[in-house]
């Protein structure tokens, strides 16, 4: 029987803000290559809105000589990371059930 979203809310919510801001991050770095950094466009403005508070962050471990692209796509797999670790804490722990009955 599947269960439902809301029945593991504890690790769904957090692994889909980290989705979010994940293909955010992507979709930056390939906004990036079309529009420029200082654009008005209100897409670019919502993913800057979104992925510069986590850029900030993870700017203490990405090197500071990469460009702005190669930080976007380091957060990309910094995120994708998190996700895999947060699976992972979850099924160890026994929060999460994975597959058959």
């Amino acid at each position: 029987m599947q269960q439902s979203f809301w029945s593991l809310w504890y690790f769904n919510l957090p692994n889909f803000v980290l989705a979010v801001v994940m293909y955010t991050m992507l979709g930056r770095a390939l906004l990036g290559l079309f529009v420029d950094a200082d654009s008005k466009n209100y897409i670019w403005r919502g993913f800057c809105a979104i992925t510069d508070p986590v850029l900030k962050v993870l700017a203490l471990v990405t090197p500071r000589a990469a460009s702005p692209v190669v930080q976007w796509l380091f957060g990309f797999v910094w995120m994708f990371w998190l996700r895999v670790l947060l699976f992972v804490v979850f099924f160890a722990t026994g929060l999460l059930k994975v597959g058959g009955a």
